[in-house]
């Protein structure tokens, strides 16, 4: 390929190119599949947490909700925020 990367198709390149880019694609793989490990790792521990804080009496849902806003911009939220209040007030709630 023009940028320099390998591409394996059969009997187009030589055994060693063919060699190396069956390496780096497992090498790829293996990375992708220990980071798909890590990420089941770290749901299950969010979901510990959930789990302690519904415990304690805390609405998981409610929670999330938080979490959801927490991550947004401030001011986008607030556009959000106005524009439910809009829509509430004008079916009269």
């Amino acid at each position: 390929m023009a940028d320099g990367t390998a591409t394996i198709a059969a009997g187009s390149a030589a055994p060693g190119a063919t060699t190396v880019a069956a390496e780096r694609l497992r090498s790829f793989l293996q990375r992708v599949e220990r980071l798909e490990e890590e990420k089941s790792a770290i749901a299950d521990d969010i979901k510990e947490v959930f789990a302690e804080a519904k415990g304690e009496g805390y609405d998981t849902k409610t929670l999330r909700k938080v979490i959801r806003l927490r991550k947004m911009d401030k001011a986008k939220r607030q556009e959000e925020e106005a524009l439910l209040d809009l829509y509430l007030s004008a079916l009269g709630e």
